[in-house]
């Protein structure tokens, strides 16, 4: 059994400041590699040195990769910045193009995509409560637009992910609140809630 005060997890060593390829580089092998005996896992766990990576730390070699490190890393922040930026004037420029239907016709399709749903409770239109026929309209207008959300590809994690989806969300819900003005105060309850 190693003492694991005297090791350090690859964890450990990335909170550290290291990146995988500063560990494949610098440090190479684990000194110990084996199952974590707390719990059951497929991944073995590396175990290195603590002296050793102080040491590494210490080198002119670690301090230039480091260097390299947070020049990649702040680049890739601004290209993340500039990526976000793009997708955030491309939704505000993006036309929405609500489809226009007939009352009865919006209706009959919001209780059918309702059922398609697997939702349960009352049979049609005129089994609803007013707000919930208002609510289901919305819903249905909602997953017709369902297409512009190809606007947010290329955003991934949380650079910016999270603002364009509001945005988009926002930007539906006032189009379709434009084009339906009985909707228009279900629209902004969802708005509300969204943020």
């Amino acid at each position: 059994m190693t003492d694991r005060t005297t090791y350090v997890t690859l964890t450990g060593v990335r909170r550290r400041g290291w990146t995988d390829a500063m560990v494949r580089d610098l440090l190479g092998s684990p000194d110990v590699q084996g199952r974590d005996p707390r719990r059951w896992s497929l991944t073995p766990v590396r175990l290195y040195l603590l002296v050793r990576v102080e040491t590494v730390e210490r080198t002119a070699e670690f301090a230039a990769a480091s260097l390299v490190s947070e020049a990649r890393s702040a680049a890739a922040g601004v290209y993340a910045e500039r990526r976000r930026a793009a997708v955030l004037s491309a939704i505000r420029a993006e036309p929405i193009e609500v489809p226009l239907l007939p009352g009865p016709e919006l209706e009959r399709r919001a209780v059918r995509h309702r059922h398609l749903l697997g939702a349960r409770g009352p049979g049609g239109a005129g089994d609803a409560p007013p707000e919930g026929l208002v609510r289901w309209q919305v819903s249905y207008l909602r997953h017709a637009l369902a297409r512009y959300e190809s606007l947010l590809d290329g955003l991934y994690g949380e650079t910016g992910r999270g603002d364009a989806e509001r945005l988009l969300r926002r930007r539906l819900y006032e189009a379709i609140a434009g084009a339906y003005p009985a909707l228009a105060r279900e629209c902004r309850r969802r708005i509300a809630v969204e943020r």
